[in-house]
């Protein structure tokens, strides 16, 4: 389990991570949203002992990670930009991490190449962005560590790509002790693969929850009910995040059980009702809006 207690770090007057308390539990697969600056490689970098936090603690199975060599033989880090030397293939890097990482399954790692059509024999800087992308994640993966860090990890991949990277993350999930932590710009991304997301802005939380309780606590309808006094009725006995009328459609995104919320919307004579399941973006737009940020502003 990683624990980080109101961490903080400053790059000159710039805040880049500001009182940051968070819990990542093992096996799960946690995702870290947030707009360019938001705060999220600066945040990995800590969690890996790359930089040191100005205050606060970071707890990586209950021991500190910085300046400590045992813990970080725990971790992977996979930057935005990765360095590879000059010459490096992937072969050659393979043996360089299996010299740290005692776990480092070199079989794995050829096995994994051949199934992506993957040249470990080829210079690195000789491969376009997305190969280079998939040679990182390949070795992340391969060092047999209990965490692995991705800062953007799938930006540059193509979309058969994309989907492989996290079949396999998924995988190894389910197959040994390995907890990823994905950080990255774009929700619809984190959606179909975390289990958790926390959502960073200006170097702080604004929202960290499981996937799975959000949806099931938040819903959204359409419906068109005739009568405009049982409408302004439904919208005043429901729990309304949002709503949003359009010709006779009305969109509504609810809180609350979802038998419950149906009940109420059949008990006003919908000629139309139907529950639509919410994105991730669509679920933080709502959740953050009630904490009083508008995350459009945010992201886009």
């Amino acid at each position: 389990m990683i624990s980080t207690k109101q961490i903080s770090k400053n790059f000159g007057k710039i805040k880049a991570v500001d009182q940051i308390s968070l819990d990542i539990s093992d096996n799960s697969i946690f995702g870290l949203a947030g707009t360019n600056g938001a705060g999220k490689s600066t945040f990995l970098r800590l969690l890996s002992g790359v930089l040191k936090p100005d205050e606060g603690e970071i707890l990586v199975d209950d021991m500190p990670v910085w300046e400590r060599e045992e813990t970080k033989k725990k971790i992977f880090f996979l930057p935005d930009n990765a360095y590879f030397p000059q010459n490096a293939t992937g072969k050659s890097m393979a043996d360089f991490y299996s010299l740290y990482y005692e776990k480092f399954d070199k079989n794995r790692f050829r096995e994994l190449a051949e199934k992506l059509d993957l040249d470990v024999t080829r210079k690195v800087q000789t491969l376009s962005k997305g190969m280079k992308r998939q040679v990182s994640m390949l070795l992340g993966i391969c060092a047999g560590t209990k965490y692995l860090f991705c800062d953007e990890t799938f930006d540059g991949l193509d979309p058969v790509m994309r989907q492989a990277a996290k079949s396999i993350l998924a995988y190894e999930v389910t197959e040994r002790e390995f907890t990823p932590i994905i950080a990255s710009h774009n929700l619809r991304e984190l959606e179909d693969i975390c289990d958790h997301v926390g959502l960073l802005h200006k170097g702080g939380v604004l929202l960290s929850r499981e996937i799975e309780d959000m949806k099931l606590h938040i819903h959204k309808i359409q419906c068109v009910i005739p009568n405009p006094l049982l409408e302004e009725e439904l919208l005043r006995e429901l729990d309304v995040v949002q709503h949003e009328k359009r010709l006779s459609l009305l969109t509504i995104v609810v809180r609350g059980k979802k038998n419950e919320i149906m009940q109420k919307v059949e008990s006003k004579f919908p000629l139309f009702a139907e529950m639509i399941p919410l994105t991730l973006e669509e679920i933080f737009i709502s959740e953050t809006e009630v904490a009083g940020y508008d995350i459009k502003k945010l992201f886009y």
